[in-house]
């Protein structure tokens, strides 16, 4: 895209710490500074992996105003806005740009879904009403809906539309988004095992999961490619490509939380319809975890 990216890099989806009390803001003060110090390119709060969609609405904004006065500049911080209640996403989406976060980012329409013109009108409230930029989130295996190539063309008529995290997994989808506007929306994996594939076709980053446990390294899995060196980029990726797939062998954020927790981050704490991670699953997780000296 023309003009100055949201970030560039590697941006963490970053989980919310909870425990049976609420959030628990002592551990995500330190969670953010480490990510920080670590050379993550920008966080990502309430978002899928921060368990959005179970806090209630004062936690919500409780807690997109505390990440954006923590972080205080030192990188992008982006709003997960997004709802199946498109009144509601504007009203958060509203309340995000006055509380200081830098982007949004919002989720298609899960359950009751959308047609790709339902999609196209519902974006461009959201957008109407935002003083940010918007990233569209497209994630198909949550939501039930995908947005469509010529849809991403439409959207991209939008100035404040300014980019997408796509994860609907088809490289050959996200080839012909990139033929049609890779020059007028920022396009981010959604997908930790696509980080170079996205990145070669024209891609501007990673919103990760990975980032949670291992922010440095992924972020230099895009600074390597983005330096020329896209050998080194293709093997960290595959390097770390077990570790990945077993952050997503139950349900995310679940393994990712369970991760965080064996690593001093808070409780290992998932709010229902979410449980813990099975105790089989989970002893593979830190066995490879242990690998990278993590644990």
């Amino acid at each position: 895209m023309t003009g100055t990216p949201i970030f560039k890099g590697a941006a963490s989806a970053l989980i919310t710490p909870l425990n049976e009390n609420g959030v628990d803001y002592k551990t995500l003060d330190k969670l953010i500074d480490w990510q920080i110090a670590e050379g993550i390119n920008a966080l990502v709060i309430a978002g899928t992996t921060g368990e959005g969609s179970t806090l209630t609405d004062e936690e919500h904004r409780e807690l997109l105003a505390y990440s954006a006065e923590k972080v205080a500049g030192r990188v992008p911080v982006i709003a997960g806005t997004g709802s199946n209640d498109t009144a509601y996403a504007v009203d958060l989406t509203k309340f995000a740009c006055e509380v200081g976060c830098d982007a949004m980012l919002v989720v298609t329409p899960y359950y009751n879904k959308a047609t790709q013109n339902g999609l196209v009108k519902m974006y461009n409230v959201i957008a109407d009403a935002s003083t940010k930029p918007i990233i569209v989130y497209n994630v198909p295996s949550r939501t039930g809906v995908n947005i469509e190539p010529a849809t991403y063309a439409k959207l991209a008529e939008h100035p404040m539309i300014q980019a997408v995290k796509e994860a609907n997994g088809n490289l050959s989808k996200i080839m012909e988004t990139f033929a049609l506007v890779g020059d007028k929306l920022d396009i981010y994996s959604g997908n930790d095992d696509q980080i170079v594939p996205l990145l070669a076709m024209g891609g501007s980053g990673i919103i990760s999961v990975l980032s949670n446990i291992m922010p440095k390294q992924t972020a230099q899995i895009c600074s390597a490619f983005f330096e020329g060196d896209v050998k080194k980029s293709a093997q960290l990726q595959c390097e770390y490509m077990e570790l990945i797939k077993l952050l997503f062998c139950e349900v995310n954020p679940i393994p990712v939380k369970a991760a965080m927790a064996a690593m001093g981050w808070g409780e290992n704490y998932v709010r229902l319809p979410l449980t813990p991670m099975e105790a089989d699953h989970e002893a593979k997780l830190l066995a490879e975890m242990k690998k990278f000296q993590l644990v």
